[in-house]
């Protein structure tokens, strides 16, 4: 894919690869990833509607009520038609974590394959996906003294420091948190000062729980990264045509919600929320919030671009949904007799 390292293409999987996929006898659970406005939901809905996939959302801004526009949650009639686990569960004002969703998950897919059918978990917070498949790191508990510290360092040096600092203990890291996202780098910063070992590296060590399920993983993207930003643009603009201010007023209007909540951190929101404070005119908030969607994308790319045991979709491609079926009837997800409405 050009602008994309093509991991592995459908249907270019080994033999050796699949045969050992097929020889595995847990029941699959298929995992759909790529970078937002690939059209990801538009591809678990339509698996739903003709297989018997369950759905079960791998995103930290769905989970918020009331977050309806800023996070292209699936409308009314769209969950009517396929119900998404996972979506619409906490208040705003709530945290929400990935162990937290790990243990949501996996209760999630126990509850799917006991009614016989097929979990699909969708979305786009790699992390999450991450921490289901391998577990979650025992990481240090917090130390009120360090976090004092580094949130004085904050408030003297601004974040860009403190991400800048991040950058040369655990680069890996700083790539994937947002220099906005205090919280998260001055947590690295922490337990890389308490372990002396990065925060990624620590994640990375594998899990000794073995999983009840086994995973097949796609990855769906444009081949042309233009055609990705182009569709980053196009969606942001239809979403201030939907009331995305709107729905970003309602949230202010509560008080008790700020861009230090981890809700309010969804990419989109802040630059909304500023521009209700008078900090940005519409232009500059419509480029920011388009430039940080494109950012989040990269980091997502650079996520997936380093599991090699996925396959990459062209979101373009014609008869996508057909092509999808047959990769999945070759890894053996299915059983032979199971029937598509395609």
């Amino acid at each position: 894919m050009r602008g994309y390292k093509r991991v592995a293409t459908m249907g270019g999987m080994s033999s050796l690869v699949a045969d050992r996929r097929q020889a595995d006898p847990r029941p699959p659970v298929l995992f759909l990833m790529g970078p937002t406005a690939s059209g990801k939901t538009a591809l678990a809905v339509a698996l739903a509607q003709r297989l018997p996939f369950e759905i079960v959302s791998v995103d930290s801004a769905l989970v918020y009520r009331g977050m309806d526009i800023g996070t292209a949650k699936p409308d009314v009639d769209t969950l009517r038609l396929a119900p998404h686990r996972l979506v619409d569960i906490l208040d705003p004002a709530e945290a929400y974590s990935a162990g937290r969703f790990r243990t949501d998950a996996l209760a999630e897919i126990a509850a799917i394959q006991a009614a016989g059918r097929f979990p699909l978990l969708v979305g786009g917070t790699m992390l999450y996906f991450r921490a289901l498949e391998r577990g979650l790191a025992e990481l240090p508990v917090a130390d009120p003294a360090i976090r004092a510290r580094l949130a004085e360092e904050l408030a003297e040096c601004g974040g860009a420091a403190l991400h800048g600092r991040l950058a040369q203990c655990d680069p890996a890291a700083a790539a994937r948190i947002h220099p906005h996202d205090s919280q998260r780098i001055q947590r690295a910063l922490e337990v890389y000062e308490l372990t002396g070992c990065p925060l990624t590296e620590l994640c990375a060590r594998p899990c000794d729980e073995m999983l009840p399920f086994r995973v097949v993983k796609l990855i769906l993207a444009p081949m042309e990264r233009r055609v990705l930003h182009d569709r980053i643009r196009t969606r942001f603009q239809l979403m201030l045509e939907r009331g995305f201010i709107a729905e970003v007023e309602c949230l202010r209007a509560r008080g008790d919600l700020d861009l230090a909540k981890p809700s309010m951190r969804a990419v989109g929101y802040r630059q909304v929320w500023e521009y209700l404070d008078g900090l940005l005119d519409r232009v500059d908030m419509i480029e920011r919030a388009v430039v940080a969607t494109r950012q989040f994308a990269k980091r997502q790319v650079t996520w997936l671009r380093a599991d090699m045991a996925a396959a990459w979709l062209d979101s373009g491609q014609p008869r996508l949904l057909e092509q999808v079926v047959v990769e999945l009837r070759a890894r053996g997800f299915f059983p032979k007799d199971t029937q598509c409405l395609c």
